[in-house]
């Protein structure tokens, strides 16, 4: 029997997968890494004070890491180059300048031409328009790529994740929370629940505790500061006699209310040290009630990684905290919702 020629082979693999169930298209997975965007622009309007306030918007430093590290990993390309490969980036922004628009907005597309895909389009009607709107909705912009990037994170976790740990927790609090399948070393104790990955270089390690709840000052930072430690000496100590994790102090740590489940809950974003010890990195934690139970369930993320970045596997793992479901919530869907969505296109 004569072998077809492998070029038809993968042009009829192509015409397979360009339709389905009556010739919808499929389109191919983004491509790139977490937390890379792609600025299309103008090159003349990149360079000047309307680019450059773009670009100073996505590398704002992010909070409570040890070194200054950009938000996003930044590539560009000139509107007249942005061609077929480009477009099958993960994060994109597109700069649209032209006096056909009376002022200046966002627009937010899905998978516009790959699946996983944001693209957030900035149209204004002049370059010191699109200035004004991009610094004055810097933190939108970025909140919007990190919201994008914490969502691909969960959905990853509803396929694939920690099956035995999310059993342990469920046993020991009653809630449910998805971990990474790599964090796999436990320790319990007391109402406490500890997973990491045990690497030597980029070590990854969450936490899940519980405390009673009792008024509306327990949703402070000093609060949960307090508490963070109180529980952390008692649950986590160094290799050295007498040393213990704790929040590091002289980098005040950010509190944030933020909604996880359509619920309130308290973000704590900063550093922490081992006390007696050399070891220290950052962490995030968000504080949650329960109300069936009156009682404060936190999660917290932290890593190691020294001299190394740690943007990345801070946020990657973090997204392990938007999973976490209280009594009442199981089944429910894990939504986080975009500071842009309501202008997404039609």
């Amino acid at each position: 029997m004569k072998r077809k020629p492998l070029l038809f082979l993968f042009g009829m693999a192509l015409l397979l997968l360009s339709s389905c169930g009556g010739g919808a298209p499929v389109k191919f997975g983004s491509s790139g890494k977490p937390y890379e965007v792609l600025v299309v622009m103008n090159q003349a309007q990149w360079e000047k004070p309307a680019g450059r306030a773009l670009y100073e918007a996505l590398t704002t430093q992010v909070p409570g890491l040890p070194q200054a590290e950009p938000s996003f990993d930044i590539s560009y390309s000139p509107t007249e180059t942005f061609d077929s490969m480009l477009k099958m980036v993960r994060n994109i922004v597109i700069a649209d300048i032209s006096e056909i628009y009376s002022a200046p907005k966002f627009s937010y597309s899905p998978d516009v031409w790959a699946a996983n895909q944001a693209v957030l389009k900035i149209q204004a009607p002049d370059e010191a328009a699109f200035q004004l709107f991009v610094e004055t909705n810097a933190d939108r912009i970025v909140k919007f790529f990190n919201d994008v990037e914490i969502r691909r994170g969960v959905a990853l976790l509803q396929e694939k994740y920690n099956a035995d740990a999310e059993r342990m927790i469920k046993d020991t609090f009653g809630v449910e929370l998805r971990i990474p399948n790599d964090i796999n070393k436990y320790k319990t104790g007391e109402q406490f629940f500890w997973a990491s990955n045990d690497a030597g270089a980029g070590r990854k390690d969450i936490v899940v505790y519980s405390f009673p709840y009792t008024d509306l000052n327990t949703f402070t930072r000093d609060y949960l500061v307090a508490k963070r430690d109180s529980v952390m000496k008692i649950n986590i100590q160094g290799a050295f006699d007498g040393s213990y994790m704790t929040t590091e102090k002289r980098v005040e740590p950010l509190y944030t209310p933020i909604s996880v489940m359509q619920s309130y809950c308290g973000e704590l974003r900063g550093l922490w040290r081992m006390e007696k010890d050399m070891m220290g990195g950052p962490f995030v934690s968000h504080a949650r009630l329960d109300e069936t139970n009156q009682r404060v369930i936190v999660a917290e993320v932290f890593v190691f990684a020294p001299e190394k970045k740690k943007r990345n596997l801070l946020e990657v793992t973090e997204a392990s905290l938007y999973t976490l479901k209280l009594p009442g919530e199981f089944g429910s869907s894990d939504t986080i919702e975009l500071p842009i969505a309501e202008e997404k296109e039609k």
